[in-house]
């Protein structure tokens, strides 16, 4: 099937992302196959498409790349307001890490489901994701139709465990298929990883090529403990055991010194950005601002559905503006192109995906969502990019398309029977309390 977008504003996030433009998209193959500002090249795609060809009509409505969560837990959707208003570790030691060690795959694959099913219908067409038995998430990845980086994550005392499935991982999905998953290891964090472990994992991404994915200074407890043990901040102890010398994604990044950011720019490591998780935890707020005009690549995650907790990308973005402004006193911080472009082709940058997603330009992976503009909230459409990134939200998002297959159609799930997901996560919430 080939897919013709007519008729809408397109928000392409090319360049510095202020540009927007009326256009038809044309989708063969997997990618934009055009993009017509005159019209003179709709009707060669449509005749050559013939009968193949699926006409949207996008007339009132914003056609943008799909929306990028850099930071994820996905199957914590199981967990979702089992443990909340509680600080970072008693959340972990006394409520989460107890819930989990309850769960087998069964259980992480119907809250992957769960949570593909949220985010696809609100526009985010990829996802980074660190948990343990990444091939249950893989499997709801397939069926579901989204886009994702899967991490297998390790703490010490789980290195052989961490190994065999990072193996599997990577002979399954590295480099093969179609590209629509991909695989990086993920140390947990600095203070539940020592240099050993850390050593012993690095060795599989020097063999296989992937990359990193980690949590990194999310709060000053983890500051001090670092500190404590290794004389270092989070960033020297990860940069001096050869971390950052391997493609890194760094989530959170709350509390960072100014050497600490140099020591990212050089090493190219990139950032999540989780504002509102690190609100509800009260972590702190990260220094995006400075991250920004230093020259950091900078996209958003949600983090896990059990301490945000929902999967709404579009609260990330206006949540995140806005704590960036009131932090620094500046109105001008992180204004409305920057925030979409963070959320689109800065997460695809994010992930070392610039050159192929993030942007609806033609020869990119055709990852698009149409957005309604016809509702109160976007009235009167006065400035298109400050209500996307103010006023939008996820019911705004009509459809979804991921890697050229339509995923949601006018606001349904196509990929899912999703009343049956929620049914099958109940059943398994259910049986883990009985455990």
């Amino acid at each position: 099937m080939e897919i013709l977008i007519e008729n809408g504003t397109v928000v392409p996030m090319t360049g510095d992302g202020r540009e927007t433009f009326r256009a038809a998209v044309g989708i063969r193959g997997g990618r934009i196959a055009m993009v017509d500002r005159d019209g003179s090249r709709t009707g060669a795609f449509r005749a050559e498409a013939g009968d193949r060809l699926r006409v949207i009509d996008a007339e009132g409505k914003a056609v943008m790349p799909g929306l990028i969560n850099l930071h994820n837990h996905v199957a914590m959707a199981l967990m979702r307001s089992v443990a909340d208003d509680m600080p970072l570790m008693p959340w972990l030691q006394e409520k989460i890490w107890p819930y989990e060690a309850k769960l087998n795959g069964d259980d992480i694959y119907w809250g992957a489901k769960l949570g593909i099913a949220e985010m696809l219908m609100g526009g985010t067409t990829t996802f980074a994701d660190m948990y343990a038995r990444s091939q249950r998430v893989g499997e709801a990845v397939e069926e579901l139709g989204i886009r994702a980086v899967l991490a297998p994550p390790f703490i010490d005392g789980r290195m052989e465990a961490f190994e065999r499935e990072a193996v599997e991982m990577i002979g399954r999905y590295h480099g093969s298929g179609d590209g629509r998953i991909g695989v990086r290891i993920a140390p947990h964090a600095p203070y539940t990883c020592s240099p050993e472990s850390i050593a012993r994992a690095l060795r599989l991404c020097e063999r296989y090529g992937v990359g990193v994915h980690v949590h990194v200074a999310e709060t000053q407890d983890e500051i001090a403990t670092v500190r404590e043990r290794y004389g270092k901040t989070p960033v020297e102890y990860l940069d001096d055991l050869g971390v950052f010398r391997y493609p890194t994604l760094a989530a959170h990044c709350v509390h960072l010194t100014g050497g600490d950011m140099e020591i990212m720019l050089q090493r190219g490591v990139t950032v999540a950005y989780n504002p509102q998780s690190n609100m509800k935890l009260a972590s702190g707020v990260a220094p995006v601002a400075e991250m920004l005009r230093r020259g950091l690549a900078v996209g958003f995650g949600t983090d896990g559905p059990s301490s945000n907790n929902d999967l709404d990308m579009w609260e990330e973005l206006r949540t995140g503006s806005l704590l960036q402004k009131v932090t620094t006193g500046d109105p001008t911080a992180l204004p409305a192109h920057e925030t979409l472009r963070m959320a689109t082709a800065g997460g695809a940058d994010a992930l070392g995906m610039g050159d192929r997603l993030g942007r609806v330009a033609e020869g990119m992976l055709a990852d698009l969502i149409v957005v309604d503009l016809r509702k109160p909230h976007l009235c009167p459409n006065n400035d298109l990019l400050s209500d996307l990134a103010y006023c939008g939200k996820a019911s705004d998002v009509e459809t979804v398309i991921v890697d050229g297959r339509i995923a949601v159609e006018g606001r349904k799930l196509c990929t899912a029977d999703y009343a049956a997901v929620c049914r099958g996560v109940k059943e398994r919430v259910a049986e883990i309390a009985r455990r």
